[in-house]
């Protein structure tokens, strides 16, 4: 089983040290292979990348020259990936690259016909409550039991990422590769992961309210546009 793991990188170049350090126990498991997408970066990114890459094996990157969304660094990604087994993850070290370690485990027990993803644990209570209210608006919208939606990592097989067929470039990707898992009756297993502290930075979308705003008249818009698409 090769397992690509994606970690999208907009202007972290900062954190990138770390992620590579948490990464480098990847080098033990050369079924893995690490890709950071340079997700059409302006700070000093690229540079470090090609200084400190060729110190981490497994580990690779991709540029993409300029940023069109999350989702579409994700997409970039794993366009690239070789593995059979495909993940993504954040790069503001909120959430472990390692946990892809663990949740790797579940498809080894059960086979390649499941959908996993983390289950966050450790966040403000601010952030609970919005996650909470999110999950219930999609539950009832979409028909589907839907929790902790933006939880990392997520982990699936190639075969179901190839059957993707209209896949978002910003951040509902995480939406609906995990409503695609449930409509085509994947088992989906969730797992705790600890969600931190940001290490440096600051979040590109989860700013003030007002970011929560736009991002949820965001979500709304797509779910939408998702429930008019489904088969009747």
């Amino acid at each position: 089983m090769n397992i690509s793991l994606v970690i999208p990188c907009y202007n972290e170049g900062k954190n990138i040290p770390l992620i590579l350090e948490r990464c480098k126990i990847f080098s033990k498991h050369p079924n893995i292979e690490v890709i950071l997408v340079d997700n059409g970066s302006t700070d000093q990114t690229p540079k470090i990348l090609s200084d400190l890459l060729p110190i981490y094996q497994n580990c690779k990157s991709i540029r993409v020259e300029q940023n069109q969304g999350y989702g579409f660094g994700i997409k970039s990604g794993l366009a690239s990936a070789t593995g059979d087994i495909l993940a993504w993850t954040h790069a503001d070290m909120q959430t472990d690259p390692q946990d892809i370690l663990q949740g790797g485990k579940f498809f080894e027990e059960f086979g390649q016909d499941i959908f996993v993803k983390g289950l966050r644990y450790g966040r403000p209570w601010t952030d609970v409550v919005f996650t909470i209210g999110m999950g219930i608006f999609e539950t009832i919208l979409l028909r589907k039991r839907m929790q902790d939606i933006n939880a990392q990592p997520n982990m699936f097989s190639r075969s179901f990422y190839e059957s993707w067929s209209f896949a978002p470039d910003d951040f509902s990707l995480d939406l609906y590769v995990y409503y695609e898992a449930k409509r085509k009756n994947l088992r989906i297993l969730r797992f705790p992961v600890k969600f931190g502290e940001r290490a440096y930075g600051s979040s590109h979308w989860n700013i003030d309210m007002m970011s929560k705003w736009k991002f949820i008249k965001r979500t709304i818009s797509f779910s939408m546009d998702l429930k008019r698409k489904l088969p009747k």
